[in-house]
């Protein structure tokens, strides 16, 4: 759920990091300026579209720190850390191979749905079948 008190707080940030007015970054994402001014009072919540335009225009900002608050702006171009993957984690050879066994069988059956990775930041990725 999106805090709109924060929401507005983040979208000044943005508008002072890149040196825009209120009026500029309507014309920049192609919104009424109205909807700015809607935004910034909290008269309005943020729909999809304008997060996705915010997010298209200005690739420095992270969806969950617009959105919430969490991670960082401008975002770190550093990639983030993989999380260790089946083949890098130690554990006995016997589990190992039952556990590669047991998901090459349901790959090759296509009974996995999705695969979610969580990072120690607090994001994650998901990736849907």
């Amino acid at each position: 759920m999106v805090n709109i008190d924060g929401f507005s707080k983040r979208l000044v940030i943005i508008m002072d990091y890149y040196d825009l007015s209120a009026a500029s970054l309507a014309e920049k994402i192609s919104v009424q300026r109205s909807s700015i001014s809607h935004l910034l009072s909290g008269r309005n919540k943020p729909s999809l579209d304008f997060v996705l335009k915010i997010l298209n225009e200005f690739p420095e900002v992270e969806l969950y720190w617009l959105l919430n608050g969490t991670g960082e702006f401008p975002k770190n171009e550093k990639q983030p850390e993989l999380a260790p993957t089946l083949f890098s984690i130690k554990e006995p050879n016997s589990i190992k191979e039952n556990n590669l066994k047991t998901i090459e069988k349901s790959v090759q059956e296509g009974e996995i749905e999705r695969i979610v990775i969580f990072y120690k930041d607090g994001t994650f990725k998901n990736y849907n079948a």
